[in-house]
């Protein structure tokens, strides 16, 4: 099992509240059958509209993996989608004021942790990445901290989360596969399964 304890890379600084579900990736990709190729197309409207100027299509920014973002990020629909784009585009961790509640159970059954800041640090945050987006974020999550060049701040998640990404028993597969064994034996006293 995967833990997540720290994480330090580029980030890329995403500004606007209420961003939903469907701008993250529009529901016309929803008829994949894998989540396979999913990144390119992550926020593909709005990168069209900003015709080349959007955060995601921006040189400074290619190959970061932290996101930063305001208020209620993630609202709208409940698609899976959404945290898988963000993912397969490459981002291990966001950091936002809030999120909506689907959206953040989405995103940690990945591995993929969010967490919440102060709005003021957030803007800090974002505008000290647009001023040196080279800079390295590091995200301590036994600490509960975000640290980069420009500063530090209390950073927070639910601790049922936080533990089940430090512990890596957010990867509910491979949780199965290590305990194949008490598996098979506990369905071995459950009657019904027998009649098969």
């Amino acid at each position: 099992m995967s833990q997540i304890k720290q994480i330090t890379a580029r980030a890329i600084p995403l500004v606007g509240d209420d961003i939903d579900t469907d701008r993250i990736i529009p529901a016309r990709f929803l008829r994949c059958v894998t989540f396979e190729g999913l990144g390119k197309e992550v926020f593909k409207d709005d990168r069209q509209q900003a015709s080349g100027n959007h955060p995601f299509d921006a040189p400074q920014y290619q190959g970061a993996n932290i996101l930063v973002t305001n208020a209620n990020f993630g609202c709208g629909s409940s698609r899976e989608h959404a945290p898988q784009s963000l993912a397969k585009w490459g981002i291990k961790a966001i950091i936002a004021e809030s999120f909506a509640e689907i959206f953040f159970g989405n995103c940690v059954v990945l591995g993929l942790p969010c967490l919440k800041i102060e709005p003021e640090v957030s803007r800090k945050l974002q505008q000290d990445i647009a001023n040196l987006p080279d800079q390295q974020i590091t995200i301590d999550l036994e600490n509960l901290s975000v640290t980069w060049s420009g500063g530090s701040a209390k950073v927070t998640i639910d601790e049922g989360s936080r533990q089940s990404l430090l512990s890596g028993t957010w990867d509910s597969c491979a949780q199965l596969l290590k305990n194949k064994t008490a598996i098979d034996s506990t369905s071995k006293k459950i009657p019904y399964l027998a009649w098969r």
